[in-house]
């Protein structure tokens, strides 16, 4: 299924972001060094340090052209990937941002953290459009719906909260886990929400019953997952799999169908994984590779063997 592949040494911090370029075969990552990378997965190789920032980077998109960079400082930058320059530099939140998720739909962008509020940006010119408060502490992950209907906002207060994407009107908030809501994933025909949290459980939730202005999310499955922190749910591009990290040191491959265990990737279970959390996990575009990262400094590559 999933088996390492090669180890990027070169970061002297943690590790926190990962993001895909437009073109197959490159991505970037950026944590506590003051830096963001490129890096060659059609080489194996690091590529170059594209931009400084100013302070540790919490999260990183990738889009049209563009990189978005969350800094712990609570501004992002946006960096043209054309021009090869940082474009803008705004101050977002008092505190730092931990999600940035875009709206293709709406053409806006989305940033949230410590603060827990969230801030709607116009893609067009970067100014401010709409800002809304979801919770009282800090708003972790943001998930969109695949239809773009509606948004998913995992919180500190153990709460989910989906608002509708129209009007950001809140539709749901769900109860269920104990602890902090660390990472969100809708399945890729919208038929579920997975949740996690730093209970370590994964939560199902049916979301198939939903209009505009209102969802029935149900409950409809808990899988203790994990030791210790979830930190991400990604699913694979086009195969029915799904990978999370966590910080017990271990990646996991799940079914997305019957959510049936696969295989773990971890020290514990091979003689490849990391040594400290794993802070952050991606596919690659063409879904070949799972690139994995965290507090140990590495960048990890697993290949997908069909």
């Amino acid at each position: 299924m999933l088996k390492h592949l090669h180890t990027f040494p070169g970061h002297q911090n943690p590790v926190y972001a990962l993001a895909n370029a437009d073109e197959n075969g490159i991505f970037y990552s950026a944590g506590n060094d003051k830096g963001l990378v490129e890096w060659s997965l059609e080489n194996m190789a690091f590529v170059k340090v594209k931009t400084p920032v100013q302070s540790s980077v919490y999260s990183l998109l990738s889009y049209n052209n563009l990189l978005f960079i969350g800094e712990r400082s609570g501004a992002f930058s946006v960096y043209d990937l054309i021009k090869q320059e940082i474009v803008t530099r705004i101050d977002a939140h008092p505190k730092p941002i931990f999600g940035i998720q875009v709206a293709k739909s709406k053409n806006e962008l989305l940033t949230t953290g410590e603060d827990g509020s969230v801030a709607v940006w116009s893609l067009n010119d970067f100014s401010e459009i709409y800002r809304f408060q979801v919770a009282y502490d800090t708003v972790r992950c943001i998930a969109i719906s695949p239809d773009e209907t509606e948004i998913a906002f995992g919180c500190k207060d153990h709460l989910i909260r989906i608002y509708n994407l129209a009007d950001y009107s809140l539709k749901q908030a769900l109860e269920g886990h104990s602890l902090p809501v660390t990472s969100l994933a809708y399945h890729p025909k919208g038929r579920y929400l997975i949740s996690g949290s730093r209970d370590a459980q994964l939560k199902i939730w049916n979301c198939s019953q939903r209009d505009t202005y209102s969802t029935n999310c149900e409950l409809v499955q808990t899988i203790p997952a994990h030791m210790f922190t979830i930190y991400n749910i990604v699913f694979h591009p086009t195969l029915p799999y799904f990978a999370t990290s966590s910080q017990d040191k271990s990646i996991k491959l799940w079914d997305a169908e019957n959510f049936k265990l696969y295989k773990i990737l971890s020290l514990e279970k091979g003689e490849f994984g990391h040594t400290h959390s794993i802070n952050k996990i991606i596919w690659s575009k063409d879904g070949k590779y799972l690139i994995s990262t965290g507090d140990d400094r590495k960048v990890m590559v697993w290949e997908m063997e069909g």
